[in-house]
């Protein structure tokens, strides 16, 4: 394998679990590089990433925050990713944008399940990556199963770049497995050379067989050579190693603590010398470069200063100002750190930049000097379904104008995040990915948008059906005020029709008794009373047919006829043994198989009839377990299931049926909604 000669900037996504220590790791690179002189810590929210609103009230990262350094005369733009499962789609969106992730985690065996989507995502897009076990000043003896487990969980090889030194129970330093010489740390600098201890010498000896034997893997010139115990020299097994990396072969592994500074400058030269360049990555996502520029957007910012900026990776060319992109003129090009935006006076192939005003550009959306351009298959995105919901409305109804357009950026902002109007509970919905999810959200439409919210829980749009049939059920309406009145008759028969009959109407009129002119008048009055029926809700699966009547040939009319309709309905429907009827679902739920007992037992104290359960295709040691839910009990399952699950289960689901409800259930339901009613 040959190593790539590396040219122009790289970008670098930071990447994993939810405090696992990615801003103060990226606070440690800047401070480092020399691109800030004071570093900042979370707790005091003076962090360069982080340093949104939202952000700095949760203690945790809310979106994608973009940054740029030098190092020895590399360019980098790095991306550090929200670690919540809850916003796995900044995450996701970021990654087919770099070159090479960092996957900072801790030396947990129990949190590997965490990295699993993650992970996963990598290597099918068979983009590199190295871990940082991060915070190892703590946990240095559980490194071994960490990596045991981490093993289980990636299609690539885990190669242990450096061991802890430890001295007494603190980790002092490490071991370079590859040049097998011994570090000690020093807070905040360059580590110092020491010699290797004796003691650390045979696992040492190990552990740098076990790399050079995951590498020969890929290489069968190695392994021969391995086979006859001649060990290739360093500039060798390096051009595997470079070589291996940028194809995905291998994840190295280094080890540090981001808050005291260790590792910090030994990670900085393996992102210098091993993540790919641009050229490379662009024969990874096998992108056809049309036209003599080309912009993928990563991630969309509506700036109360600067306006909408789109965060786009430039995979081809070079941009500036006026340049024309799909039909639409870039006002700026900027370089975004945190919350600050600097103009510059153009981007080259591999920077991670801010266009300025672009208005029809989304997240996802690929562009170019050449209009419609397709997009490679690796580099497109799906976008989340969501799993759990809040109905919002504005706190004061002169802000409702403001609403729609502020849940509109909301979601350009953020993908994974949607809103509709329901035409059945005739509610507002914010849609996500969880509850803490929709919070931001909420949190920075105040913030942003002065824009404060009230919310609720969803309402389930139930539905009543008969179980009987009634026969010539009259409906009169007669009324008479002087002058013409009002008069209309009707004999209806009623009967209930099968799950998913919807409604029908028929007559039976004959000789004249009521005028054909009048006849869709009582369908009108007939469909108006089933918005509403004996329960409080629609009506549905049921038949009407108008089998007699009479009429005024003066006070007759369409109102009146109407009316008598109506009058026919709610004379006949509660003879009719009405009953509700509640949404249920198909859900599919998918989780680590080690949780799949525990998943099956909140189903079915969820009134959940299990369908059976697989192994989840493509995915090592997870199931899903198939069911079907009703709706309120879907309403906030995530709550439960993540909670259940180390943050880690999913599910997609789908209308399936409407299905009867009886009993105290059905009782409270049939009570909340006269309760409404009154109010």
């Amino acid at each position: 394998m040959a190593t790539n000669s590396i040219t122009g900037p790289r970008s670098v996504a930071l990447i994993g679990p939810y405090s696992s220590g990615k801003t103060t790791l990226l606070e440690n690179l800047l401070f480092t590089t020399g691109a800030i002189s004071r570093k900042g810590t979370i707790k005091e929210g003076n962090t360069v990433g982080d340093s949104s609103a939202e952000a700095k009230s949760r203690k945790m990262s809310v979106e994608i925050s973009p940054v740029n350094f030098e190092f020895l005369g590399d360019n980098f733009s790095v991306l550090d990713c929200p670690g919540s499962i809850e916003l796995l789609q900044e995450s996701l969106d970021a990654l087919v944008c770099v070159d090479a992730a960092v996957v900072v985690c801790e030396a947990d065996e129990s949190k590997v399940v965490a990295m699993t989507p993650l992970l996963r995502f990598l290597d099918l897009r068979a983009i590199p990556y190295l871990i940082f076990v991060n915070k190892l000043d703590r946990r240095g003896g559980q490194l071994t199963s960490f990596l045991s487990a981490l093993k289980e969980v990636t299609s690539r090889a885990v190669a242990v770049r450096q061991l802890p030194l430890i001295e007494g129970e603190e980790v002092t330093g490490y071991i370079d497995v590859l040049h097998k010489r011994a570090h000690r740390y020093v807070n905040d600098a360059q580590s110092d050379a020491i010699d290797v201890p004796e003691t650390m010498a045979e696992e040492l000896e190990v552990t740098r067989t076990e790399l050079l034997e995951a590498l020969s893997d890929f290489d069968d010139t190695l392994l021969e050579r391995l086979l006859e115990d001649d060990i290739p020299a360093l500039e060798e097994i390096y051009e595997n190693w470079h070589g291996a990396f940028a194809v995905a072969k291998i994840a190295p592994v280094l080890i540090g603590s981001a808050e005291l500074g260790h590792g910090v400058h030994r990670l900085l030269k393996s992102l210098r010398h091993d993540v790919p360049d641009n050229a490379t990555t662009v024969q990874r996502v096998g992108q056809e470069m049309d036209g003599d520029c080309v912009v993928q957007v990563l991630k969309t910012y509506h700036t109360a200063s600067s306006g909408k900026m789109s965060l786009g990776r430039v995979w081809h060319g070079v941009v500036r100002d006026g340049l024309t992109l799909n039909g639409q003129r870039v006002a700026s090009v900027n370089r975004m750190v945190g919350q600050a935006i600097t103009k510059v006076s153009e981007a080259v192939a591999g920077d991670i930049v801010a266009l300025g005003r672009m208005e029809k550009l989304r997240t996802g959306d690929l562009i170019s000097t050449v209009d419609d351009i397709a997009i490679s298959e690796v580099l497109e995105v799906e976008v989340l379904s969501p799993i759990y919901s809040l109905a919002v409305k504005a706190e004061s109804r002169r802000d409702e104008v403001k609403l729609s357009d502020a849940l509109q950026k909301l979601s350009e902002e953020d993908r994974s995040l949607s809103f509709q109007a329901n035409s059945e509970t005739h509610q507002m919905l914010l849609n996500g990915q969880g509850e803490i999810h929709l919070q931001i959200a909420l949190e920075r439409a105040r913030n942003k948008y002065t824009l404060p919210l009230l919310t609720g829980k969803p309402q389930v749009p139930y539905k009543e059906t008969i179980r009987k049939t009634v026969s010539r059920i009259q409906g009169r309406h007669k009324k008479q005020s002087g002058g013409h009145g009002q008069f209309g008759d009707v004999f209806l028969d009623i009967k209930p029709l099968p799950r998913g009959g919807g409604f029908q109407f028929n007559d039976k009129i004959s000789g004249g008794v009521v005028p054909k002119q009048y006849i869709p008048a009582v369908q009108n009055g007939v469909a108006a009373y089933c918005n509403r029926g004996p329960l409080g809700f629609p009506v549905v699966d049921l038949s009407v047919t108008l089998v007699f009547g009479s009429y005024h040939a003066v006070d007759s009319s369409e109102m009146a006829f109407t009316a008598a309709g109506r009058i026919a309905m709610d004379a006949g429907l509660p003879k009719c043994s009405p009953v509700l009827l509640e949404p249920i679902f198909v859900v599919h739920v998918h989780v680590p198989n080690d949780f799949t007992p525990q998943v099956q037992r909140l189903i079915s104290g969820r009134r959940g009839q299990i369908l059976g359960f697989e192994a989840r295709e493509g995915w090592t040691r997870w199931d899903t377990v198939s069911a079907q839910i009703p709706e309120i009990e879907v309403q906030d399952l995530v709550i439960e299931l993540r909670s259940l699950t180390k943050g880690v289960g999913s599910f997609d689901y789908s209308f399936d049926r409407l299905q009867e409800l009886t009993g105290k259930l059905a009782e409270d339901v049939v009570s909340a909604r006269s309760a409404d009613k009154a109010a």
